[in-house]
């Protein structure tokens, strides 16, 4: 990870796209698109993933091997796509509390494991989670992460994209009802500032913008905007029928 995480800042973690049981299927797309992805790993409640690591977030490819069922109960009924956002937390015992507080219904806090290959071996990569039992806004899964070993993800390897891509800049969402949908998330992040004119919520490194969409019955999320260092942007469309 570049940068440290100031104690009164809100970050954004990671996107999350579900691919189901076609890994094999849409990672090479990313690739061919110049993107270096993390190797296959497989994760302690038996889901896989390749990530696409920038400087300090990434994008996760979210699946489980093929001919075999969903292990995971959140994302055994969602479609290939930009599936969830994931906020950070330096305290997953601390965010599980002020949630609750709040009047969030909040699951248990968890623990994730996966390897993770560092310098040609195996290492154990190590997660905290709070998940909400019931999700605040329809159409939108959210999370908070706690990261125990960072090292393990953000490796320099790992960000080095022949299409230069170093940041993640904006997410990008739709809802019938963005005002809505972004006080909740600004209400969840704890501490994000809600842009005073438009429908985003502005985190310590992106901004989630959620644009009207009268005529859909839920919240969805869409894609997001990747930068270089020279200035230039990459738009991902990571909807179902982009990545079909």
């Amino acid at each position: 990870m570049s940068r440290q995480v100031p104690a009164d800042s809100v970050w954004f973690d990671h996107a999350v796209v579900v691919v189901r049981d076609q890994m094999s299927n849409v990672a090479p797309r990313f690739e061919g698109q110049g993107f270096m992805l993390s190797e296959e790993a497989t994760h302690n409640v038996g889901s896989h993933n390749r990530l696409i690591v920038l400087s300090d977030t990434y994008v996760e490819l979210l699946g489980w091997p093929p001919g075999t069922p969903a292990p995971r109960a959140e994302i055994a009924a969602s479609a290939v796509g930009f599936d969830a956002i994931v906020f950070r937390t330096d305290d997953a015992e601390a965010t599980h509390q002020r949630l609750r507080e709040g009047g969030f219904v909040v699951s248990p806090v968890t623990e994730l494991t996966r390897p993770a290959m560092v310098d040609g071996g195996r290492a154990q990569a190590r997660f905290t989670t709070v998940r909400f039992a019931e999700q605040p806004i329809r159409g939108i899964r959210v999370y908070f992460c706690q990261h125990l070993t960072p090292e393990l993800v953000w490796q320099p390897r790992l960000m080095a994209h022949d299409n230069g891509v170093t940041v993640l800049r904006r997410v990008q969402a739709q809802a019938p009802d963005p005002s809505t949908v972004a006080d909740l998330l600004r209400q969840m992040a704890g501490g994000a500032r809600r842009h005073a004119r438009h429908h985003e919520v502005v985190l310590a490194n992106t901004t989630i913008q959620v644009a009207s969409a009268p005529a859909r019955s839920e919240a969805r999320l869409v894609g997001v905007t990747l930068g270089t260092d020279d200035g230039s942007e990459v738009e991902l469309d990571l909807t179902a029928a982009s990545l079909a």
